[in-house]
């Protein structure tokens, strides 16, 4: 395969830093450009970031002392909608973090087909060690610091690592208090009683699980009999252990960040839920033999989720992993040098700009729903996310076995197209 024309890029060798979010989103984006035969001029306008803020919030602080935390807020990509992607609050948000995160929205939002842009926010913080009056000024100077992109056909956030449905209403209000009336469109993830939609919640995990069962009709394994370990308890990986258990697969092994267990005649999910309600985390569940994370993804498992955290599956660990199906529910769980080793083995791999798109498909039917101020049944809002899920998974499909390659660079090279060809459709303003 020959390299796209007249194109240098910035780094011709492999990713330098595996676990460089950025880099690893480089990586997929360079292999897909290349195969598309990108021209020129629209890989360099996709290779960069349209708008990338790093802001100063000052917060005074319930001891009477001010202190300043750092904001980002990156807007990678336009073309095809406002801008959308989720907020998070943590010590180790980055810009290079969150403009990968805004990027992979981009090609998340394209997959599934929704007139929307990828973003991404996040500010520098210990959420753990703010009270919640702290919390709340810190995301309203935050608000007020962006509210210059922020807006319904601008830029919707939605919510992420350790944010919630509460500061999605701080920012709500924030940004209505300015435009002097209620706005409710400005973000996704709100509660039900200000205008957010019903299976919102459990739609990212909801995605993951109906992907799965696309997959294993595929490859043609029957859910009976069919084990899952999911890493990583939230609401994603709860969701998607739970839905996997109605659905008729036996879910092995769970895990959160104090470490999981492992039950080789099934876990009863109903029971881990209430364990966590209960004691906040998987720490001491009884009902199964102690495993780490590391341990976890190395179980001989049929489907494994990766549903916590980034860079969990390396090249250290990729040639240990057993799974016939993995199924990404956590954004970026696989590095690139992992990706070939994987792909060497066999293994089934649904990315995650498709496996977790269920979220942001149903924070775009949230924000249409806000938009028309006509509120769906959660029945209509599940059809829709399955009828979105099943079209896309054979899209990526079809497309992977059109070009000959793995079902990521697939994905990233059907996203790509698609917001190139508006790209093309729009040209330069000038």
């Amino acid at each position: 395969m020959q390299s796209v024309p007249n194109i240098v890029r910035p780094d011709k060798d492999p990713v330098l830093n595996e676990e460089n979010p950025f880099e690893a989103m480089m990586e997929r984006f360079d292999r897909a450009a290349e195969l598309l035969n990108l021209e020129p001029g629209i890989y360099a306008v996709l290779r960069h970031p349209e708008k990338q803020i790093i802001t100063s919030v000052p917060v005074m602080m319930d001891n009477g002392e001010v202190e300043v935390f750092q904001g980002i807020r990156v807007l990678y990509n336009t073309s095809r909608g406002p801008a959308k992607g989720g907020i998070r609050f943590d010590a180790k948000v980055s810009l290079d973090e969150v403009t990968a995160l805004a990027a992979w929205m981009t090609w998340k939002c394209a997959v599934v087909d929704i007139p929307f842009g990828g973003a991404k926010g996040g500010v520098i913080c210990d959420p753990y060690r703010l009270s919640m009056g702290e919390l709340e000024r810190l995301t309203r100077r935050y608000t007020a610091s962006i509210l210059d992109v922020l807006g319904p056909d601008s830029d919707v956030p939605a919510p992420d690592v350790n944010t919630n449905e509460r500061v999605m209403a701080w920012i709500m209000d924030t940004y209505s208090m300015h435009m002097r009336h209620t706005v409710t469109s400005v973000v996704t993830g709100k509660p039900v009683a200000m205008g957010g939609s019903l299976g919102r919640r459990e739609a990212t995990g909801r995605g993951v699980k109906i992907v799965i069962r696309e997959a294993l009709r595929e490859l043609g394994i029957p859910v009976h009999g069919t084990t899952v370990a999911v890493q990583g308890f939230g609401n994603v990986g709860s969701v998607a252990a739970r839905l996997l258990e109605e659905e008729g697969l036996t879910v092995v092994a769970i895990s959160d960040m104090t470490g999981g267990v492992y039950n080789a005649n099934g876990i009863y999910i109903g029971e881990a839920l209430k364990w966590v309600a209960e004691h906040k985390f998987l720490e001491g569940f009884p009902h199964g033999e102690p495993i780490t994370n590391e341990e976890l993804l190395e179980l001989g498992v049929d489907v494994l989720v990766p549903a916590a955290l980034e860079n969990v599956i390396t090249k250290r660990n990729a040639p240990n992993i057993k799974a016939k199906i993995i199924a990404e529910g956590a954004n970026g769980p696989t590095t690139a040098p992992a990706d070939a080793i994987l792909d060497e083995k066999g293994v089934f791999v649904i990315p995650d700009i498709l496996a977790n798109a269920g979220g942001v498909t149903v924070s775009y039917f949230e924000w249409v729903q806000n938009r028309e101020g006509y509120f769906w049944s959660e029945e209509l809002v599940i059809k829709r996310l399955r009828e979105v899920m099943i079209r896309s998974f054979h899209n990526v499909l079809d497309y992977a076995r059109q070009h000959h390659v793995n079902l990521r660079t697939a994905s990233y090279m059907l996203a790509i197209d698609r917001v190139a060809a508006v790209h093309r459709m729009r040209g330069i303003y000038a």
